[in-house]
């Protein structure tokens, strides 16, 4: 008789982080064809984060269906609380500070992305990664791992949330959302901005409180649900925001 395959248990938690994946790959596919098509650094810089929050997604999605492992402990650490939100809140350094400001912050993320790679991929772990417990990196990693984890949550996630903030503002005030004037933009519909600027600060806010969580969901199940909820957030508010702005660069060329 043929062995019988085994194929990955369906759970809550798989199925989370499975639709997380696939939204952050509609997300990723949708900023790319406008990159594509308006060449924007913002929409560039948010395609590298959602493809990064996939691969942080699927490897969730493999460790909730096959227990977790030294492997895909590395990968969710590196993807899911590193190098990924910097990436979107460069798209808010863009969007916000213009070219120069942007470039300057891409080559800084650059270099902070491929040091906390090689960092957490490489560094050693202590202990026996339980396959059936959600590790952690305080139980597993030292210290660099750690504190690079934190930088790359807290920064990038206060620049998300307070540029998102701060544009809303403005547009409800009449004035421009943008610091310089090389970041200018044509507003079409101020409500419309104004809620895509909301929905995007609520969607960082949501992605960084799986911690809040965790007492009562546990680790895992918090995680899976921030994940794919602030995800989809993100998603509807950049949908929504995308369709009541055009940068004047764009607007003389088309």
């Amino acid at each position: 008789m043929a062995p019988r395959l085994a194929f990955p248990a369906v759970t809550l938690n798989t199925a989370l982080a499975a639709g997380s994946g696939v939204v952050s790959l509609a997300f990723g596919l949708s900023t790319l064809d406008r990159w594509l098509r308006r060449r924007r650094p913002h929409e560039l810089a948010w395609t590298v984060a959602m493809g990064l929050f996939f691969v942080a997604a699927m490897s969730l999605w493999w460790a909730e269906a096959r227990g977790w492992s030294t492997a895909s402990f590395r990968m969710f650490f590196a993807f899911g609380a590193v190098v990924n939100v910097p990436w979107l809140g460069l798209g808010t350094v863009y969007l916000l500070g213009g070219r120069r400001a942007g470039d300057v912050t891409m080559r800084s993320l650059l270099v902070f992305t491929g040091f906390a790679l090689g960092v957490v991929l490489t560094a050693p772990i202590h202990g026996v990664i339980d396959p059936h417990v959600m590790p952690t990196g305080k139980e597993h990693f030292d210290a660099l791992p750690r504190v690079l984890a934190a930088v790359g949550s807290a920064v990038p996630a206060v620049v998300i949330f307070a540029g998102a903030a701060w544009s809303a503002w403005r547009v409800l005030r009449g004035a421009t959302p943008a610091v310089t004037a090389s970041a200018t933009r044509s507003v079409f519909s101020p409500r419309r901005l104004a809620l895509g600027n909301v929905l995007i600060a609520l969607g960082a806010a949501i992605l960084s409180a799986s911690g809040t969580f965790s007492g009562r969901l546990g680790a895992d199940r918090s995680f899976a649900i921030t994940l794919a909820l602030g995800i989809a957030v993100l998603f509807a508010g950049f949908l929504v925001a995308s369709n009541a702005t055009a940068s004047s660069r764009n607007q003389r060329n088309e």
